[in-house]
């Protein structure tokens, strides 16, 4: 049976701002963290809670439908055949933790490996970025229009500074030149929000070292909606199943940015 992706995610918005609504409750109480990979990867019981809360609405409702999620609520996955559900509850756990802000839910269904719907919620704000494959992208009832392109000396880029400063990985230089040329760098915090800001035009590009698929899964169907590119620093299509490098843009800045500094040429 063929699913309407359409009304699909009318449901998951619906189950997004639930569980938004869940957090901006759970902030008044005091919150239990823990370390996961490193002193600096957090989580939360909210993380756990809301991942849950999606994992059951799905179990209950779409029983045949996969699910992948950060915290591991599911069994692992090694396919992405029939309909996955891939979501991060809070991306941008330490900005919850620290400033109860610049934190989103990111909702993702793809079909066959293909992103079919992508939510992207920043709770504190009260924006909601959603798009739909084929339908165009929104933020909240505004439709998000196709993105302007910006020579690279005029554009920004959202840039976490620790990969600038890092050796531990082999883009160190580029990036630095990188850096060098564009016109600024941001960093908020949120995967899924520097993605979604892409999209809205906020941000002319974002780059990343590491990042796992619940981080862009959702910004990969609303930056396709708009028009740009999301894919490894070598320009290959993102895996869904472990995570890599990400470099998003606007399609001349994205091929620029690959071609002149991080991959090699196109």
């Amino acid at each position: 049976m063929s699913i309407n992706f359409v009304e699909l995610e009318k449901i998951a918005r619906a189950w997004t701002y639930e569980a938004g609504d869940k957090i901006k409750q759970s902030i008044a109480n005091p919150i239990h963290i823990e370390a996961k990979s490193n002193p600096n990867d957090l989580v939360t019981e909210v993380d756990k809670a809301i991942e849950l809360f999606f994992y059951e609405k799905i179990q209950e409702n779409y029983p045949d439908h996969q699910f992948l999620g950060e915290e591991g609520i599911a069994e692992e996955l090694t396919s992405l055949e029939g309909t996955v559900w891939i979501i991060d509850p809070i991306d941008g756990t330490m900005n919850f933790v620290h400033q109860k802000y610049n934190f989103a839910i990111s909702v993702a269904v793809y079909q066959d490996g293909v992103g079919m719907i992508g939510i992207v919620y920043d709770v504190m704000s009260d924006e909601m970025f959603r798009a739909v494959r084929g339908s165009g992208a929104f933020l909240n009832k505004e439709e998000l229009l196709p993105v302007l392109e910006r020579p690279l000396h005029e554009s920004i880029a959202g840039l976490n500074a620790r990969w600038i400063v890092s050796d531990h990985h082999p883009f160190q230089n580029p990036i630095k030149a990188l850096v060098r040329d564009l016109r600024g760098i941001r960093s908020y915090g949120s995967a899924a929000i520097e993605l979604a800001y892409v999209a809205a035009d906020r941000l002319d590009g974002y780059l990343c070292v590491m990042l796992s698929p619940w981080d862009y899964a959702a910004g990969v169907v609303l930056l396709e909606e708009v028009g740009c590119k999301i894919s490894t620093f070598q320009g290959q299509r993102l895996s869904l199943l472990e995570p890599g490098t990400v470099l998003a843009g606007k399609p001349q800045l994205h091929k620029e940015m690959i071609s002149g500094y991080l991959g090699e040429e196109l």
